[in-house]
């Protein structure tokens, strides 16, 4: 059993991103100290987060309880290996797109810029809170901090679009929390006695043995209903959606904050929650799994048809969630371990993908994958960390996300499971068929029709030089795997 620990050092990350926001505003009439706070925040919360990397390594759990409003249900935080995976990914993630913010914001001259960046911020907070959170109460409550502050971020434009667009995102998400998540932690409360996840055991989770069946199989349906922020089908359909946003915010939806709170949170729900022998006994998980499997090859074929760079991205999103979802599902050590690993993996990969399609829009004014023919020879640094992480996005080896897939792909042999293997080697083909022809076509053929390709250059390189960062973190993620592989480890399957 690991070693519980209680300490307020586990409040030091959120104390950060706490804090970050009004000072954000505070110093607004400054934009250079203002994006400094920024900065500072993003790296005073990723050093909080990494001083617990040795303890927990060694088997520590700490732990931190806020106050309590009933007995069974308080605002308690703790960090094992589960929210570091999470918990790290976000503020150091949040450094590299502070720097791409500022390229993006001032080279369109964007309005609103303090708003954009307090928004932000708070995003951030609510993100490290979900993984720092100890139950599904605090879970629930970051949960939805980071909707409401990002709705402005979906509609910063303000335009038509923007607020059509920012009120289907706000309604899946309010919407799907409210009437399922909210009643899924009434009846855990009813059932368990407690809202507390059972740290440090991923076999066992809070529900007794004698807990009724059908009740524990309901509020585990409603529980994968309400995190709509995982864009299972059919509660996806905000994030295509959101595209309306400026791409960092699409870079945040996507690949930091949102989506990955949403996963996040499914697999703590399964794997703190739940627990893997009661996943199995009720059969909930390769149910679970199937609808997964599902989504990664319909969002994998809706992705074919778009033009649009950031909608091909937004669908290529729903998909790769997916493979948290399935690996997880699986209930197998290797498929679990193979669907944590993607939560980094796809993070640090789709980053990049959307970094760079800012990048070329800053640069071009182009998002049609249509007119982008020969942009990589005028681009070549911003178009060849796009191919880094389109690979990783496919399974090429030594690209991470060849890693977190391989594992998965061994998970559902061990347990005989020929639909989801040929779901997850379909995907791979599917996934080639949507981002080679981008790759081929910006490297091999001629300018499109119309387009002055010699007027083109690389964005600014603040914009360039984090998505080069992020694009070499997959390679290594790929080549060192145990990074990440050391959190899961630390739990007992």
């Amino acid at each position: 059993m690991p070693e519980i620990i209680t300490t307020s050092r586990v409040l030091l990350p959120l104390a950060f991103t706490f804090a970050a926001p009004f000072f954000i505003w505070l110093l607004r009439k400054n934009i250079n100290v203002r994006e400094a706070v920024s900065f500072t925040a993003a790296i005073l919360t990723t050093a909080s987060m990494l001083q617990f990397v040795p303890g927990v390594l060694s088997g520590k759990i700490y732990t931190i309880t806020v106050f309590t409003i009933l007995e069974g249900i308080n605002v308690k935080f703790c960090v094992d290996g589960l929210a570091l995976i999470f918990g790290l990914i976000a503020p150091f993630l949040w450094i590299l797109v502070t720097s791409y913010n500022i390229g993006y914001m001032r080279g369109l001259s964007e309005h609103a810029q303090t708003r954009y960046y307090f928004c932000f911020a708070v995003a951030i907070f609510g993100a490290v809170g979900v993984a720092t959170a100890a139950n599904i109460f605090t879970l629930y409550l970051f949960y939805e901090i980071i909707s409401l502050f990002t709705y402005p971020l979906v509609a910063h434009h303000e335009d038509e679009e923007a607020f059509i667009g920012a009120r289907k995102y706000f309604i899946y998400l309010m919407g799907t929390s409210k009437l399922f998540f909210l009643p899924a932690m009434v009846l855990t409360y009813v059932l368990a006695g407690t809202l507390d996840f059972n740290l440090g055991d991923l076999v066992h989770g809070i529900f007794p043995p004698n807990a009724d069946q059908n009740l524990v199989t309901l509020t585990y349906i409603l529980y994968m209903a309400g995190l709509a922020k995982a864009a299972i089908m059919p509660f996806h359909n905000w994030l295509p959606s959101a595209m309306v946003a400026p791409t960092p915010v699409s870079a945040l939806l996507h690949a930091v904050a949102v989506v990955k709170a949403g996963v996040f949170s499914v697999c703590r729900m399964i794997l703190s929650g739940f627990g893997l022998e009661l996943m199995d006994k009720y059969f909930l998980g390769i149910p679970t799994a199937y609808v997964a499997a599902f989504t990664i090859v319909v969002a994998s074929f809706i992705a074919l048809t778009k033009d649009d760079i950031k909608a091909r991205l937004a669908y290529s999103t729903v998909s790769q969630l997916s493979y948290v979802v399935i690996g997880v599902a699986m209930l197998t050590p290797l498929a679990v371990q193979g669907g944590l690993m993607h939560i980094a993996h796809h993070a640090f990969s789709k980053i990049t993908l959307f970094m760079g399609a800012g990048a070329i829009y800053v640069a071009t004014h182009t998002k049609k994958i249509s007119l982008m023919h020969g942009m990589g020879r005028r681009m070549p640094w911003t178009f060849g960390a796009f191919s880094i992480a389109a690979l990783s996005m496919i399974g090429v080896p030594p690209v991470c996300g060849f890693v977190s897939k391989w594992y998965m792909v061994r998970g559902a042999v061990s347990i005989h499971e020929n639909i989801l293997l040929i779901a997850l080697l379909a995907s791979t083909l599917l996934n080639a068929g949507y981002f080679g022809p981008i790759i081929y076509k910006a490297f091999f053929l001629p300018a499109a029709p119309g387009v002055k390709l010699e007027e083109y250059r690389e964005a600014s390189p603040v914009m360039v030089v984090p998505l080069l960062i992020t694009a070499t973190i997959s390679v290594i993620l790929g080549l060192y795997p145990q990074i990440f592989l050391n959190f899961i480890k630390t739990f007992s399957f």
